[in-house]
């Protein structure tokens, strides 16, 4: 049964993905639909595979240096203090990534804590006008990194 992995990848494919930040050796780099904190992004795999072990050991590596260098772009656009990375599939049984910024400012009962203790339902939907110079300057940045 397709995911919404699956439907992102394929729309990432098509060029329709309004997200899209660029696209990387193991997949899609996109800003998460829901903008929780600002630069949250998620690797998604191209082809989609159920988990992180079904994929060999090249592969695998390529995952892992693609989203930690996500992280590292989200980090020098953003200002935050460190990246979270989290991969579970357990909602959505097919291969992502999550690449949480996490900034010194955020209120204290969240900044100690995992990202998934803020309330997603309400945070701010991707916006393609509001969030523009944000995923440019990510895309930049990835950019930059390879050169």
């Amino acid at each position: 049964m397709p995911t919404s992995i699956h439907r992102a990848v394929s729309s990432a494919q098509e060029g329709t993905h309004p997200s899209v930040v660029a696209r990387m050796a193991s997949g899609w780099a996109v800003l998460g639909d829901r903008q929780v904190l600002r630069g949250y992004c998620l690797l998604l795999p191209d082809p989609v595979v159920p988990d992180l072990n079904a994929l060999d050991l090249a592969a695998r590596s390529q995952f892992l240096e693609d989203m930690a260098r996500v992280g590292d772009a989200v980090l020098a656009v953003t200002g935050a203090v460190r990246i979270n990375y989290a991969i579970f599939g357990n909602l959505d049984p097919a291969l992502h990534a999550h690449i949480v910024p996490r900034f010194k400012d955020e209120p204290d009962e969240y900044r100690t804590g995992t990202p998934w203790g803020y309330d997603w339902g309400t945070a701010p939907v991707f916006d393609p006008e509001r969030d523009a110079a944000l995923l440019e300057a990510i895309k930049r940045e990835l950019a930059a990194q390879a050169s």
